[in-house]
Protein backbone atom coordinates (compact mmCIF):
# COMPACT_ATOMS: atom_id res chain seq x y z
CA UNK A 1 0.00 0.00 0.00
CA UNK A 2 1.36 3.32 -1.12
CA UNK A 3 -0.17 6.41 1.18
CA UNK A 4 0.74 9.83 0.48
CA UNK A 5 -0.10 12.46 4.25
CA UNK A 6 -0.39 15.60 3.28
CA UNK A 7 -0.93 18.36 6.14
CA UNK A 8 2.38 18.07 8.65
CA UNK A 9 1.00 20.45 10.92
CA UNK A 10 -2.52 18.94 12.39
CA UNK A 11 -1.06 15.35 13.88
CA UNK A 12 0.27 14.53 9.99
CA UNK A 13 3.93 13.30 11.43
CA UNK A 14 1.82 10.61 13.64
CA UNK A 15 -0.76 9.51 11.00
CA UNK A 16 2.59 8.79 8.23
CA UNK A 17 4.48 7.14 11.26
CA UNK A 18 1.23 4.69 11.70
CA UNK A 19 0.75 4.24 8.28
CA UNK A 20 4.47 3.31 8.09
CA UNK A 21 4.37 0.33 10.85
CA UNK A 22 1.60 -1.53 8.03
CA UNK A 23 3.91 -4.42 6.70
CA UNK A 24 4.27 -3.81 3.12
CA UNK A 25 3.68 0.00 2.87
CA UNK A 26 5.09 2.72 1.38
CA UNK A 27 4.99 6.57 3.06
CA UNK A 28 4.72 9.96 1.72
CA UNK A 29 4.46 13.35 3.08
CA UNK A 30 3.79 16.48 1.48
CA UNK A 31 4.51 19.34 4.07
CA UNK A 32 1.77 21.68 2.39
CA UNK A 33 2.49 24.13 5.06
CA UNK A 34 6.34 24.11 5.20
CA UNK A 35 5.78 23.83 9.02
CA UNK A 36 8.22 20.62 9.46
CA UNK A 37 11.36 20.81 11.99
CA UNK A 38 14.55 19.18 11.55
CA UNK A 39 13.97 16.96 14.47
CA UNK A 40 10.86 16.14 12.43
CA UNK A 41 12.79 15.64 9.13
CA UNK A 42 14.92 13.74 10.57
CA UNK A 43 12.31 11.65 12.76
CA UNK A 44 10.49 10.80 9.23
CA UNK A 45 13.72 9.84 7.66
CA UNK A 46 14.22 7.10 10.22
CA UNK A 47 10.98 5.86 10.08
CA UNK A 48 11.98 5.27 5.97
CA UNK A 49 9.06 8.13 5.38
CA UNK A 50 9.69 10.43 1.63
CA UNK A 51 8.78 13.77 1.49
CA UNK A 52 7.49 14.94 -1.52
CA UNK A 53 5.72 18.17 -2.95
CA UNK A 54 2.46 18.76 -5.16
CA UNK A 55 4.69 17.50 -8.61
CA UNK A 56 4.37 13.80 -6.68
CA UNK A 57 0.77 13.78 -7.53
CA UNK A 58 0.55 14.95 -10.52
CA UNK A 59 3.28 12.34 -11.72
CA UNK A 60 0.58 9.70 -9.67
CA UNK A 61 -1.93 11.10 -11.96
CA UNK A 62 -4.08 11.82 -8.93
CA UNK A 63 -7.35 14.03 -10.05
CA UNK A 64 -7.34 17.71 -9.45
CA UNK A 65 -10.57 17.90 -7.73
CA UNK A 66 -12.36 20.99 -6.20
CA UNK A 67 -16.01 21.67 -4.47
CA UNK A 68 -17.32 22.69 -7.77
CA UNK A 69 -16.02 19.38 -9.12
CA UNK A 70 -18.29 17.77 -7.02
CA UNK A 71 -21.71 19.91 -6.95
CA UNK A 72 -21.10 19.75 -11.38
CA UNK A 73 -21.73 16.20 -10.42
CA UNK A 74 -24.35 16.08 -7.92
CA UNK A 75 -22.05 14.43 -5.42
CA UNK A 76 -21.80 15.38 -1.77
CA UNK A 77 -19.17 14.52 1.04
CA UNK A 78 -20.28 11.06 2.15
CA UNK A 79 -22.51 9.72 -0.37
CA UNK A 80 -21.67 6.60 -2.09
CA UNK A 81 -20.94 8.16 -5.54
CA UNK A 82 -18.21 10.06 -4.27
CA UNK A 83 -16.50 6.69 -2.32
CA UNK A 84 -16.92 5.16 -6.25
CA UNK A 85 -14.71 7.73 -7.30
CA UNK A 86 -12.86 7.58 -4.43
CA UNK A 87 -11.69 3.60 -5.24
CA UNK A 88 -11.64 4.20 -9.36
CA UNK A 89 -9.08 6.61 -8.68
CA UNK A 90 -6.61 4.87 -6.18
CA UNK A 91 -7.00 1.48 -8.21
CA UNK A 92 -6.03 3.97 -11.01
CA UNK A 93 -2.96 5.59 -8.89
CA UNK A 94 -1.88 3.13 -6.86
CA UNK A 95 -1.94 5.71 -3.79
CA UNK A 96 -4.11 6.80 -1.03
CA UNK A 97 -3.86 10.76 -0.58
CA UNK A 98 -5.11 11.31 3.28
CA UNK A 99 -5.44 15.25 4.40
CA UNK A 100 -7.74 17.16 6.76
CA UNK A 101 -10.78 18.10 5.89
CA UNK A 102 -10.46 21.95 6.64
CA UNK A 103 -7.10 21.51 4.20
CA UNK A 104 -7.73 23.36 0.77
CA UNK A 105 -5.79 20.58 -1.36
CA UNK A 106 -7.25 20.92 -5.33
CA UNK A 107 -6.65 16.91 -5.43
CA UNK A 108 -8.80 14.23 -4.79
CA UNK A 109 -8.68 13.17 -1.34
CA UNK A 110 -9.07 9.14 -0.30
CA UNK A 111 -8.84 9.62 3.17
CA UNK A 112 -9.65 12.47 5.48
CA UNK A 113 -7.42 12.70 8.78
CA UNK A 114 -10.20 11.44 10.72
CA UNK A 115 -10.78 8.39 8.40
CA UNK A 116 -7.20 7.95 8.66
CA UNK A 117 -7.11 7.32 12.27
CA UNK A 118 -10.80 5.32 12.39
CA UNK A 119 -8.62 3.03 10.01
CA UNK A 120 -5.91 2.66 12.26
CA UNK A 121 -7.23 2.55 15.25
CA UNK A 122 -10.33 0.59 14.08
CA UNK A 123 -9.37 -2.89 16.20
CA UNK A 124 -7.23 -1.31 18.83
CA UNK A 125 -9.58 -0.06 21.32
CA UNK A 126 -12.18 -2.93 22.53
CA UNK A 127 -14.21 -0.60 24.63
CA UNK A 128 -17.60 1.28 24.17
CA UNK A 129 -16.70 4.81 22.69
CA UNK A 130 -18.18 8.05 22.44
CA UNK A 131 -17.45 10.84 20.18
CA UNK A 132 -18.02 14.56 21.03
CA UNK A 133 -18.10 17.10 18.02
CA UNK A 134 -19.36 20.36 17.33
CA UNK A 135 -19.30 24.05 17.35
CA UNK A 136 -20.00 24.55 20.97
CA UNK A 137 -19.75 22.61 24.78
CA UNK A 138 -17.90 19.78 23.73
CA UNK A 139 -15.09 20.09 26.25
CA UNK A 140 -18.14 20.12 28.92
CA UNK A 141 -19.78 17.50 27.59
CA UNK A 142 -16.92 15.54 27.83
CA UNK A 143 -16.77 16.20 31.31
CA UNK A 144 -20.55 15.33 32.06
CA UNK A 145 -19.97 12.46 30.61
CA UNK A 146 -16.74 11.76 32.50
CA UNK A 147 -18.77 12.32 36.09
CA UNK A 148 -21.45 9.56 34.58
CA UNK A 149 -19.38 7.06 33.73
CA UNK A 150 -17.14 7.47 36.76
CA UNK A 151 -17.83 3.88 38.12
CA UNK A 152 -16.33 2.67 34.83
CA UNK A 153 -13.39 4.43 34.87
CA UNK A 154 -13.26 6.08 31.94
CA UNK A 155 -10.19 7.22 29.07
CA UNK A 156 -10.26 10.86 28.30
CA UNK A 157 -9.34 12.79 25.53
CA UNK A 158 -10.59 16.95 25.74
CA UNK A 159 -8.71 19.92 25.02
CA UNK A 160 -8.28 20.25 29.04
CA UNK A 161 -6.01 16.83 28.61
CA UNK A 162 -5.80 13.85 28.47
CA UNK A 163 -7.18 11.97 31.79
CA UNK A 164 -8.15 8.43 32.93
CA UNK A 165 -10.11 7.89 35.93
CA UNK A 166 -9.41 4.77 38.68
CA UNK A 167 -10.98 3.81 41.51
CA UNK A 168 -12.94 7.82 41.07
CA UNK A 169 -9.46 9.06 41.29
CA UNK A 170 -8.39 11.57 38.03
CA UNK A 171 -4.68 10.65 36.58
CA UNK A 172 -3.73 13.72 34.49
CA UNK A 173 -1.70 11.63 31.39
CA UNK A 174 -1.04 14.80 29.21
CA UNK A 175 -2.02 18.50 29.94
CA UNK A 176 -2.90 20.74 26.52
CA UNK A 177 -3.21 18.56 23.96
CA UNK A 178 -5.61 19.18 20.49
CA UNK A 179 -8.33 17.59 19.69
CA UNK A 180 -7.29 16.79 16.13
CA UNK A 181 -7.88 13.07 15.58
CA UNK A 182 -4.31 11.83 15.56
CA UNK A 183 -4.67 12.50 19.14
CA UNK A 184 -6.68 10.12 20.08
CA UNK A 185 -3.46 7.36 18.84
CA UNK A 186 -1.39 9.56 21.09
CA UNK A 187 -3.71 9.63 23.65
CA UNK A 188 -4.44 5.43 23.54
CA UNK A 189 -0.54 4.96 23.66
CA UNK A 190 -0.52 7.52 26.99
CA UNK A 191 -3.13 5.04 28.52
CA UNK A 192 -1.49 1.93 27.72
CA UNK A 193 -0.09 0.94 31.33
CA UNK A 194 -4.08 1.51 32.55
CA UNK A 195 -5.89 -2.42 31.90
CA UNK A 196 -9.27 -1.47 34.07
CA UNK A 197 -10.81 1.25 31.25
CA UNK A 198 -14.36 0.34 30.42
CA UNK A 199 -14.90 3.38 28.20
CA UNK A 200 -13.71 5.61 26.40
CA UNK A 201 -14.60 9.63 25.26
CA UNK A 202 -12.97 11.79 22.71
CA UNK A 203 -13.37 15.28 22.23
CA UNK A 204 -12.57 15.67 18.26
CA UNK A 205 -12.52 18.73 16.10
CA UNK A 206 -14.50 18.95 12.46
CA UNK A 207 -16.31 15.74 12.98
CA UNK A 208 -15.81 11.90 14.18
CA UNK A 209 -13.63 8.52 13.23
CA UNK A 210 -16.34 6.52 12.51
CA UNK A 211 -14.72 3.99 16.06
CA UNK A 212 -17.35 5.41 18.36
CA UNK A 213 -20.61 3.13 19.34
CA UNK A 214 -21.96 6.96 19.71
CA UNK A 215 -21.19 10.29 18.04
CA UNK A 216 -22.53 13.28 19.95
CA UNK A 217 -22.82 16.89 17.98
CA UNK A 218 -23.50 19.38 20.17
CA UNK A 219 -24.92 21.81 17.62
CA UNK A 220 -23.54 24.06 14.82
CA UNK A 221 -23.12 26.98 16.77
CA UNK A 222 -21.67 29.26 13.45
CA UNK A 223 -21.32 27.68 10.53
CA UNK A 224 -18.07 29.00 9.45
CA UNK A 225 -15.92 28.47 6.08
CA UNK A 226 -13.11 26.23 6.29
CA UNK A 227 -10.47 24.86 3.52
CA UNK A 228 -9.74 28.35 2.49
CA UNK A 229 -13.45 29.00 1.69
CA UNK A 230 -14.18 26.15 0.17
CA UNK A 231 -16.56 24.04 2.75
CA UNK A 232 -17.99 25.09 5.34
CA UNK A 233 -18.15 23.66 9.36
CA UNK A 234 -21.40 21.93 8.69
CA UNK A 235 -19.65 19.89 5.53
CA UNK A 236 -16.33 18.47 7.86
CA UNK A 237 -19.14 17.35 10.76
CA UNK A 238 -20.84 15.21 8.86
CA UNK A 239 -18.33 12.66 9.80
CA UNK A 240 -19.23 11.96 13.35
CA UNK A 241 -22.31 10.28 11.05
CA UNK A 242 -20.13 7.27 10.63
CA UNK A 243 -20.61 6.20 14.03
CA UNK A 244 -23.20 3.78 14.90
CA UNK A 245 -25.15 5.78 16.57
CA UNK A 246 -25.15 10.16 17.12
CA UNK A 247 -26.91 12.49 19.44
CA UNK A 248 -27.55 15.60 17.70
CA UNK A 249 -28.81 18.57 18.57
CA UNK A 250 -32.29 18.92 17.16
CA UNK A 251 -32.00 21.89 15.31
CA UNK A 252 -28.71 21.12 13.55
CA UNK A 253 -29.87 17.87 12.42
CA UNK A 254 -33.14 19.25 10.94
CA UNK A 255 -31.20 21.90 8.68
CA UNK A 256 -27.69 19.85 7.81
CA UNK A 257 -28.19 16.11 8.30
CA UNK A 258 -32.26 14.90 7.95
CA UNK A 259 -30.73 12.14 5.89
CA UNK A 260 -29.21 10.39 8.54
CA UNK A 261 -32.33 9.38 10.85
CA UNK A 262 -32.19 6.12 10.73
CA UNK A 263 -28.91 6.16 12.91
CA UNK A 264 -29.38 9.24 15.27
CA UNK A 265 -31.30 10.82 18.74
CA UNK A 266 -31.72 14.04 18.70
CA UNK A 267 -32.35 16.34 21.79
CA UNK A 268 -33.41 20.40 22.56
CA UNK A 269 -34.89 22.48 24.93
CA UNK A 270 -37.82 24.00 22.27
CA UNK A 271 -39.82 20.66 22.56
CA UNK A 272 -39.05 18.50 19.87
CA UNK A 273 -36.64 15.54 19.49
CA UNK A 274 -36.26 12.25 21.20
CA UNK A 275 -35.23 13.96 24.37
CA UNK A 276 -36.68 17.38 25.60
CA UNK A 277 -36.37 19.52 28.72
CA UNK A 278 -39.26 21.18 30.49
CA UNK A 279 -40.13 22.18 33.96
CA UNK A 280 -36.65 24.55 33.87
CA UNK A 281 -36.29 25.70 37.35
CA UNK A 282 -32.56 28.03 36.57
CA UNK A 283 -30.18 28.67 39.47
CA UNK A 284 -26.66 29.37 39.58
CA UNK A 285 -25.48 26.63 41.33
CA UNK A 286 -28.18 24.11 40.71
CA UNK A 287 -30.81 23.81 37.73
CA UNK A 288 -33.81 21.51 37.92
CA UNK A 289 -35.47 19.98 35.14
CA UNK A 290 -37.88 17.44 33.72
CA UNK A 291 -36.23 14.82 30.61
CA UNK A 292 -39.02 13.71 28.30
CA UNK A 293 -37.68 10.53 25.98
CA UNK A 294 -39.53 9.70 23.34
CA UNK A 295 -38.26 6.77 20.81
CA UNK A 296 -34.94 6.69 21.24
CA UNK A 297 -32.57 4.77 19.99
CA UNK A 298 -30.29 2.47 22.02
CA UNK A 299 -27.03 0.31 20.99
CA UNK A 300 -28.77 -2.40 21.82
CA UNK A 301 -31.75 -2.32 19.12
CA UNK A 302 -34.09 -1.26 22.26
CA UNK A 303 -36.49 1.96 21.92
CA UNK A 304 -36.54 3.93 24.92
CA UNK A 305 -39.68 6.10 26.25
CA UNK A 306 -39.71 7.84 29.64
CA UNK A 307 -39.25 10.72 31.93
CA UNK A 308 -37.79 11.98 34.74
CA UNK A 309 -36.06 14.45 37.25
CA UNK A 310 -32.31 15.95 37.04
CA UNK A 311 -30.42 18.38 38.84
CA UNK A 312 -26.98 19.68 38.02
CA UNK A 313 -25.09 22.91 37.17
CA UNK A 314 -26.40 24.16 34.18
CA UNK A 315 -26.99 28.25 35.11
CA UNK A 316 -27.75 29.16 31.62
CA UNK A 317 -30.22 27.60 28.38
CA UNK A 318 -26.80 26.75 26.35
CA UNK A 319 -25.85 24.49 29.48
CA UNK A 320 -28.68 22.59 29.45
CA UNK A 321 -28.32 21.46 25.88
CA UNK A 322 -24.77 20.63 27.05
CA UNK A 323 -26.20 18.26 29.62
CA UNK A 324 -29.22 16.69 27.41
CA UNK A 325 -26.60 15.39 24.73
CA UNK A 326 -24.94 13.92 27.43
CA UNK A 327 -28.30 12.15 28.45
CA UNK A 328 -29.21 11.08 25.35
CA UNK A 329 -25.35 9.58 24.45
CA UNK A 330 -25.86 8.19 27.92
CA UNK A 331 -29.32 6.26 27.61
CA UNK A 332 -28.07 5.17 24.39
CA UNK A 333 -25.51 3.16 25.81
CA UNK A 334 -27.63 1.90 28.41
CA UNK A 335 -26.59 3.32 31.30
CA UNK A 336 -28.96 3.50 34.28
CA UNK A 337 -30.93 6.30 34.65
CA UNK A 338 -30.12 6.69 38.89
CA UNK A 339 -26.16 6.14 37.01
CA UNK A 340 -26.67 9.35 34.97
CA UNK A 341 -28.56 11.23 37.85
CA UNK A 342 -25.96 10.80 40.36
CA UNK A 343 -23.24 11.94 37.84
CA UNK A 344 -25.30 15.10 37.01
CA UNK A 345 -25.65 16.27 40.34
CA UNK A 346 -21.72 15.32 40.46
CA UNK A 347 -21.30 17.62 38.22
CA UNK A 348 -20.00 21.09 39.36
CA UNK A 349 -18.97 23.17 35.79
CA UNK A 350 -15.72 23.09 34.63
CA UNK A 351 -12.72 25.19 35.17
CA UNK A 352 -11.85 26.76 31.63
CA UNK A 353 -15.57 26.66 30.56
CA UNK A 354 -18.05 27.94 32.59
CA UNK A 355 -17.74 27.75 36.60
CA UNK A 356 -18.42 30.59 39.47
CA UNK A 357 -16.64 30.63 42.27
CA UNK A 358 -16.63 33.42 45.67
CA UNK A 359 -13.90 36.12 46.03
CA UNK A 360 -14.92 37.01 49.73
CA UNK A 361 -18.88 38.30 48.82
CA UNK A 362 -18.12 38.54 45.03
CA UNK A 363 -19.48 36.12 42.64
CA UNK A 364 -17.21 35.79 39.85
CA UNK A 365 -18.81 33.89 37.26
CA UNK A 366 -16.03 32.71 34.57
CA UNK A 367 -16.83 31.83 31.05
CA UNK A 368 -13.15 30.92 29.27
CA UNK A 369 -12.84 28.91 26.47
CA UNK A 370 -10.13 29.25 23.45
CA UNK A 371 -13.36 29.11 21.40
CA UNK A 372 -15.58 32.02 22.15
CA UNK A 373 -17.00 33.78 19.46
CA UNK A 374 -20.47 36.02 19.08
CA UNK A 375 -22.82 33.92 20.24
CA UNK A 376 -21.40 31.88 23.00
CA UNK A 377 -20.85 35.56 24.27
CA UNK A 378 -24.86 36.46 23.76
CA UNK A 379 -25.27 33.07 25.82
CA UNK A 380 -22.95 33.57 28.73
CA UNK A 381 -24.92 37.38 28.87
CA UNK A 382 -27.92 35.46 30.06
CA UNK A 383 -26.18 34.09 32.79
CA UNK A 384 -26.52 37.84 34.46
CA UNK A 385 -30.10 37.29 34.20
CA UNK A 386 -32.11 39.39 36.79
CA UNK A 387 -28.71 39.76 39.19
CA UNK A 388 -27.53 43.18 40.88
CA UNK A 389 -24.59 45.64 41.05
CA UNK A 390 -23.16 43.56 37.46
CA UNK A 391 -20.17 43.89 35.93
CA UNK A 392 -18.83 41.85 32.55
CA UNK A 393 -14.96 41.79 31.72
CA UNK A 394 -14.57 41.19 28.01
CA UNK A 395 -10.86 39.93 26.38
CA UNK A 396 -8.88 37.36 25.50
CA UNK A 397 -6.27 36.36 22.90
CA UNK A 398 -5.68 36.38 19.08
CA UNK A 399 -4.96 33.10 17.32
CA UNK A 400 -6.20 30.57 19.57
CA UNK A 401 -7.94 28.85 17.50
CA UNK A 402 -8.30 28.88 13.73
CA UNK A 403 -11.93 30.17 13.89
CA UNK A 404 -11.10 34.37 14.37
CA UNK A 405 -14.02 36.30 16.27
CA UNK A 406 -15.91 38.88 14.65
CA UNK A 407 -15.25 41.84 16.20
CA UNK A 408 -17.63 44.47 14.90
CA UNK A 409 -20.65 41.72 16.19
CA UNK A 410 -19.17 41.69 19.43
CA UNK A 411 -18.92 45.27 20.13
CA UNK A 412 -22.76 45.82 19.09
CA UNK A 413 -23.43 43.17 21.39
CA UNK A 414 -21.37 44.95 24.18
CA UNK A 415 -23.28 47.95 23.86
CA UNK A 416 -26.42 46.23 24.20
CA UNK A 417 -25.23 45.78 27.73
CA UNK A 418 -27.55 47.34 30.05
CA UNK A 419 -26.57 50.73 31.09
CA UNK A 420 -26.20 49.92 34.54
CA UNK A 421 -23.40 46.82 34.10
CA UNK A 422 -20.14 47.94 34.19
CA UNK A 423 -17.84 47.15 31.15
CA UNK A 424 -14.48 46.27 31.25
CA UNK A 425 -12.07 45.43 28.28
CA UNK A 426 -9.18 42.89 29.01
CA UNK A 427 -6.11 42.01 26.73
CA UNK A 428 -5.62 42.01 23.16
CA UNK A 429 -9.31 41.34 22.22
CA UNK A 430 -10.65 43.76 24.65
CA UNK A 431 -8.31 46.85 23.20
CA UNK A 432 -9.42 45.74 19.46
CA UNK A 433 -12.89 46.08 20.07
CA UNK A 434 -12.26 49.15 22.25
CA UNK A 435 -12.75 51.46 19.48
CA UNK A 436 -15.92 50.21 18.35
CA UNK A 437 -17.79 50.34 22.38
CA UNK A 438 -20.43 53.49 22.09
CA UNK A 439 -20.95 52.99 25.99
CA UNK A 440 -18.92 53.70 29.35
CA UNK A 441 -16.11 51.18 29.50
CA UNK A 442 -12.57 50.90 31.27
CA UNK A 443 -9.60 49.04 29.73
CA UNK A 444 -7.04 46.80 31.62
CA UNK A 445 -4.27 44.55 30.40
CA UNK A 446 -4.29 42.19 32.82
CA UNK A 447 -7.53 40.10 33.55
CA UNK A 448 -6.38 40.69 37.46
CA UNK A 449 -6.35 44.40 37.31
CA UNK A 450 -9.97 44.21 35.52
CA UNK A 451 -10.97 41.60 38.49
CA UNK A 452 -9.96 44.52 40.94
CA UNK A 453 -11.47 47.17 39.28
CA UNK A 454 -15.15 45.38 39.40
CA UNK A 455 -14.56 44.89 43.09
CA UNK A 456 -13.83 48.26 43.31
CA UNK A 457 -16.98 49.48 42.30
CA UNK A 458 -18.80 47.38 44.20
CA UNK A 459 -19.63 44.79 42.04
CA UNK A 460 -20.81 41.33 43.65
CA UNK A 461 -21.38 39.69 40.37
CA UNK A 462 -18.60 39.80 37.58
CA UNK A 463 -18.86 37.59 34.73
CA UNK A 464 -15.76 36.99 32.66
CA UNK A 465 -15.62 36.53 29.15
CA UNK A 466 -12.23 35.65 28.53
CA UNK A 467 -10.83 34.05 24.79
CA UNK A 468 -8.34 32.19 25.88
CA UNK A 469 -7.04 28.54 26.61
CA UNK A 470 -7.93 28.17 30.83
CA UNK A 471 -3.70 27.06 31.39
CA UNK A 472 -2.65 30.20 29.66
CA UNK A 473 -4.46 32.38 31.71
CA UNK A 474 -3.71 30.65 34.93
CA UNK A 475 0.13 31.02 34.04
CA UNK A 476 -0.46 35.15 33.67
Amino acid sequence: MKVLVVDMTHGGIRIASEFSKILGSEVFVWDIYQTLKDQDKTFLKDKGIKRVDEQFLKDKGIKRVDEQFLKDKGIKLGDEQLKDEITADVENSGLVVVAPIHCNLQYQVHLTHHEAVGFLMKDRIQIPIVEVTGGKGKTSVVHLLKEIFIDMNPFILSSTGVEVVENGETHLLKKDISITPSSIMEAWELARDYKDIGVAIFETSLGGTGLADVGILTNISEDYSIAGGMRRASQAKVQIFKNKIVACDHHSFKKYYSNFKEKTNTFSINGKGNLKASNIIFGLQETVFRVEVNDLKTVSGEILDTSFEVSTFAPAPHHIKNVLSAICASLTLNMPLNTIKKGLINFNGLRGRTSIKMDGEVRIIEEINPGINVTSIEKSLRILGDLDDCAVIFGGKYGVTCEEIDEDRAADVLNDLNSEVKLILVDELGDGVRKMIKRDFQYKRKVEDALEGAAQWGCRNILLIYRSNYSQLTRR
